[in-house]
């Protein structure tokens, strides 16, 4: 950030008596402006024993295979984009289950969480972020194509605990490649 969004002077970076990082601060209007980590949400659609993947369409990591999510966007609770996020990118209606994973993704900026789902009906398409879209079974997923680490990150865990005959709550930290920037993300 060069210039102040509320009154357009040229910021400052320094920290704020009140604070312990350095903000970009506007010494016109004495506004902080503070940059906060982006959210990603989406779902791990389940229909029988098989997980629904989507293969992307757009950058980064296109022609990779994920889970649907996007970013949250604002007035938006995380349910309801999880939701949104699963029709635009599957075309997919699903009964969102409970938080599964939340990870924190620092090279990026983002924090991603991805609930268990069922899709309500086998009907689902590509969106316009998609290429195809397919049901895997866990011997079918394509591991080596999967687009993110949170994404085989949570389908491990998920596998994990299908198995084991219990879901829980799986929170960590998921270090992304260094060729992937924060601007070159999009859930």
């Amino acid at each position: 950030m060069k210039y102040c969004s509320n009154c357009g002077s040229e910021v400052e970076y320094k920290i704020p008596a009140t604070d312990n990082r350095e903000r970009a601060c506007c010494p016109a209007c004495n506004t902080v402006h503070y940059v906060n980590p982006k959210i990603v949400v989406g779902t791990i659609p389940v229909w029988q024993d098989k997980i629904l993947l989507c293969k992307r369409a757009i950058e980064p990591r296109h022609g990779y295979w994920t889970l649907p999510a996007g970013f949250m966007e604002l007035h938006e609770t995380t349910h309801a984009g999880a939701l949104r996020e699963t029709w635009e990118e599957a075309q997919a209606r699903v009964e969102l289950g409970p938080l599964f994973t939340c990870l924190d993704v620092l090279r990026a900026e983002q924090v991603h969480l991805f609930y268990r789902a069922t899709l309500l009906e086998p009907t689902f398409g590509a969106g316009p972020e998609s290429l195809e879209v397919g049901l895997f079974g866990e011997a079918e997923i394509p591991w080596d194509e999967l687009a993110f680490k949170t994404v085989s990150t949570t389908l491990t865990r998920f596998f994990e605990d299908r198995q084991a005959g219990f879901y829980g709550l799986h929170t960590g930290d998921v270090f992304e490649p260094t060729h992937w920037t924060p601007s070159h993300f999009k859930g």
